[in-house]
C-alpha cells in the first residue's frame, strides 16, 4: 500500500503479485478493494496495481469542491503506470473505471499495451443518447434537491439495475475476505455523495475518443457481462466495440462479474490478456 502524489492529488494504490503491471481502475465511487476477491487469481502471473481515483476513499484531491474531469483521471493513470514500470502496463478499468482507460489509452497510448474496458458507460455512444445524457442530469438534481437516497434510486433505475435479482457469489469468501470487502462497501458508502456531486454526469458524458483509439498502438478489448444484457452499460459497451470495429469479449456474470465471478472472470480476462 503506497500513495503518488500527482498535480492536485495524492493516489492511493496496492501492489501485490509478479510478473507485468496490470493496472485495475475501478468504477463510480468504488475503490481498489472491489478487485479483492480477483486479486487471488490473478497475482501469479501479473503485479497487480488496484488503486483509488482521485476523490474516491484513500485518493484526496487538494479541491474536493470540483468536478471529475476524465482527462486528470487519464493523467493520473499515465502516471501511476510511469512511476511503476518503463514498459507499456495492461490494465483492466470496470464501469466509470473502463471511462478512464479509455481516455488514458487514446492521450497516452504510449502507457498502454491492453486495455480491457469492463462495460464503459460511454452513454454518449447510444442510439438514444440525449435520453440518457438527460437522464444523468436528472439524477444529478435528484441529489441537488432531494439527497443521495433519491438519486441513487433513480440512478439505478436509469441504469437498468433498480428491481434486478442481486448476483451471489459463486462461492463464499474466506471470513478475511468478508471483513475487507465490508470495509471497502463502507468507503463506497462514503463516496456517494461525491460521485452524485462531482463524478455522474462527466462519467457518463465522456465520449471515447474513437479514431484514437483505432489508430493507436494500444489493443483496446471491450468486455460486456453475460448477465448484464439490456442495462445502460452493457449497450453503451456494445456500441462502443462497434465503433471500434471489434467484437466484445463476453465475461462470467455481470457488471460486477469480477466480484461475483472472480474465478471464471480471471479465467476469461487471462486468455484475453495472452495467457
Amino acid at each position: 500500500m503506497a500513495t503518488l502524489s500527482v498535480p492536485g492529488a495524492s493516489l492511493y494504490y496496492e501492489t501485490s503479485g509478479t510478473g507485468p503491471v496490470l493496472l485495475m481502475i475501478p468504477g463510480g465511487p468504488a475503490d481498489a478493494g472491489i478487485f479483492v476477491g480477483l486479486a487471488p487469481f490473478l497475482r501469479d502471473r501479473y503485479t497487480l496495481v488496484p488503486y483509488d481515483p482521485r476523490g474516491n476513499s484513500r485518493s484526496v484531491p487538494d479541491d474536493p469542491s470540483r468536478d471529475q474531469d476524465l482527462d486528470v483521471h487519464g493523467d493520473d493513470a499515465a502516471a501511476l503506470i510511469g512511476a511503476l514500470t518503463g514498459e507499456p502496463a495492461l490494465v483492466l478499468g470496470s464501469s466509470g473505471g473502463a471511462q478512464i482507460g479509455l481516455n488514458l489509452a487514446a492521450r497516452h497510448p504510449e502507457r498502454v499495451g491492453t486495455l480491457v474496458a469492463h462495460e464503459p458507460p460511454c452513454a454518449t455512444m447510444l442510439p438514444d443518447a440525449a435520453e440518457a445524457v438527460a437522464g444523468m442530469e436528472d439524477v444529478y438534481q435528484t441529489y441537488r434537491a432531494q439527497g443521495v437516497e433519491a438519486a441513487m434510486k433513480r440512478f439505478e433505475a436509469l441504469i437498468g439495475v433498480e428491481g434486478a435479482q442481486e448476483e451471489q457469489p459463486q462461492e463464499q469468501p474466506p471470513p478475511e475476505r468478508m471483513e475487507e470487502l465490508a470495509a471497502t462497501m463502507g468507503r463506497i458508502m462514503g463516496n456517494l455523495e461525491y460521485f452524485l456531486a462531482h463524478g455522474v454526469r462527466p462519467i457518463s458524458g465522456y465520449a471515447p475518443d474513437v479514431a484514437a483509439l483505432r489508430g493507436g498502438p494500444a489493443r483496446v478489448v471491450v468486455g460486456i457481462g453475460e448477465a448484464s444484457g439490456g442495462q445502460l452499460a452493457h449497450r453503451s459497451a456494445l456500441a462502443l466495440a462497434e465503433r471500434l470495429g471489434t467484437p466484445p469479449v463476453a465475461f462470467p456474470g455481470g457488471h460486477g462479474g469480477f466480484g461475483t465471478h472472480p474465478g471464471p472472470f480471471a479465467q476469461t480476462l487471462r486468455g484475453v490478456l495472452g495467457g
